[in-house]
């Protein structure tokens, strides 16, 4: 068997953890699948895999030989991509991320309107409140809140958001409007442990280490919350967008944080340029430029 085929069986079983998956993904026998791995792991002289009736395991050789096969198997995918022709009908999977609530309430969207121009497309989603290194993970494009790290990664500039400080009209009738950010020490607090989270609240010339009474795991529990009437809360301006428009929620302390934090796009590409790629950055960065919630 040619080496680029064991290395196609050895990604596949390895992301479905089982011979008998991975050979069916690839549409092969379960024992031409082991034979491939037995050959492979022969004639690199290490063991890549654990086995036992019930599972299959990477061993920790096996972890970083599969990361290697992940990326000259996306190569390979590119350069057959790019031989095709740049105006080819993108095709295969994509592999994204983005912050939960942002990915649900402009990505999903996105995605929607990617699958249905391009039907030869499959799209992976993986929402989370932490930041998610690309290469590491498997995935193709993310979507960064805040200032970026120094990367390898293609980034591109798609809009701007800001925290706002906010509560619902009868909480502030109730318990009035805090006019500096120490008034905060005597409110109500609501915060949600989400990206990058902390009691310290920074803002343009000084930080307050709120106590909060009442902390969510989740950005969207933190906002029905203030909803109620219960306290004050702080999260970004495209999380509160909706309500803040319909009076819902009522900004407060609008001159003491000025800071503006930048979204961006990143994605990483082989050395050929990668349609679906390509396509789906476009496709997003569009989108996203044009929503009036982004550019502040």
């Amino acid at each position: 068997m040619d080496r680029f085929s064991e290395l196609q069986i050895f990604a596949a079983v390895v992301e479905n953890e089982s011979f008998s998956a991975g050979a069916r993904k690839l549409g092969i026998s379960s024992p031409v699948a082991t034979r491939a791995i037995a050959d492979l792991e022969s004639r690199l002289g290490i063991k890549l895999l654990n086995r036992t009736t019930r599972y299959v395991r990477v061993t920790d050789a096996g972890k970083r030989y599969f990361e290697d096969t992940k990326r000259l198997l996306s190569d390979l995918a590119d350069a057959d991509e790019a031989a095709t022709g740049i105006n080819g009908e993108p095709s295969g999977q994509l592999a994204i991320t983005a912050p939960v609530l942002f990915g649900k309430m402009f990505v999903l969207p996105g995605i929607v309107d990617y699958l249905k121009r391009y039907p030869k497309m499959d799209v992976s989603a993986l929402f989370l409140d932490r930041v998610v290194n690309l290469l590491e993970e498997g995935l193709d494009v993310g979507i960064r809140i805040g200032e970026l790290a120094d990367s390898s990664m293609h980034a591109l500039r798609v809009g701007t958001v800001r925290r706002v400080v906010c509560a619902a009209p009868e909480y502030i009738a109730l318990h009035g409007a805090p006019q500096t950010p120490n008034d905060l020490l005597h409110h109500t607090i609501i915060t949600a442990n989400g990206l990058n989270h902390s009691s310290e609240w920074k803002f343009s010339n000084l930080s307050i280490r709120v106590r909060p009474r009442l902390s969510f795991s989740t950005n969207d529990a933190a906002i029905e919350a203030a909803l109620s009437g219960f306290g004050i809360t702080r999260l970004l301006s495209y999380q509160l967008a909706p309500y803040l428009a319909d009076g819902r929620l009522k900004p407060l302390l609008i001159d003491a944080d000025n800071r503006e934090l930048p979204i961006h796009i990143i994605y990483r590409e082989g050395r050929y340029a990668s349609a679906k790629i390509r396509n789906f950055v476009d496709l997003m960065a569009e989108r996203l430029r044009n929503d009036q919630a982004l550019q502040l």
